[in-house]
């Protein structure tokens, strides 16, 4: 297997006040909707956080290997658990991302053959959290976390990351007043 998708729940939500995973998204549940079409794009998709959290939806849930980590935590268990190269690793706050856009990203991740590669949305911001993940970058992970460096543009820089630039912004929805606004959208 060439790709896998991967969907990081395991934040705290709590600039939300709850768990924007299981947010309705146009008739379906947030990670439902991303996780559709991830495995649409990508052959699979497998969330990393809550196993216990997600089990009503039948979707198939890594526990992270080092809850309370962070996000950096989140990618250590998808690359751990991976047998694909090339393993997209999405944040389950991104419901406005587009399979084309998914699809885009592998190829430009499987062309530069880099550690990691990025979307780096209109507005110049890099997501970190939007991106395809070699497989061999599970040693530089691991040894950020194991020296408890949890920032991670600091491991996707000494990844030397490729980048995928597109004109579409990709919003993280953090709030519930960003929320609204997306729905409306």
């Amino acid at each position: 297997m060439q790709r896998a998708g991967f969907i990081l729940t395991g934040g705290r939500s709590s600039r939300m006040g709850s768990d924007k995973a299981l947010f309705p998204w146009h008739g379906t549940t947030v990670v439902e909707h991303l996780s559709g079409m991830v495995a649409s794009v990508a052959g699979s998709s497998t969330l990393v956080g809550h196993p216990e959290r997600y089990s009503h939806l039948g979707l198939p849930c890594l526990a992270d290997l080092r809850p309370e980590c962070g996000p950096l935590s989140g990618i250590e268990t998808a690359l751990a658990g991976t047998s694909a190269e090339w393993n997209l690793i999405l944040a389950c706050d991104v419901p406005e991302v587009t399979a084309a856009l998914i699809g885009s990203l592998f190829d430009r991740a499987i062309v530069a053959g880099a550690g990691v590669t990025l979307v780096r949305d209109a507005a110049g911001t890099l997501q970190p959290l939007c991106a395809v993940y070699h497989r061999r970058s599970l040693a530089a992970v691991r040894a950020a976390l194991d020296g408890n460096d949890l920032r991670l543009l600091d491991v996707v820089h000494h990844l030397q990351p490729a980048f995928f630039d597109t004109v579409q912004h990709v919003p993280n929805i953090n709030t519930p007043e960003e929320w609204r606004a997306a729905l409306l959208r």
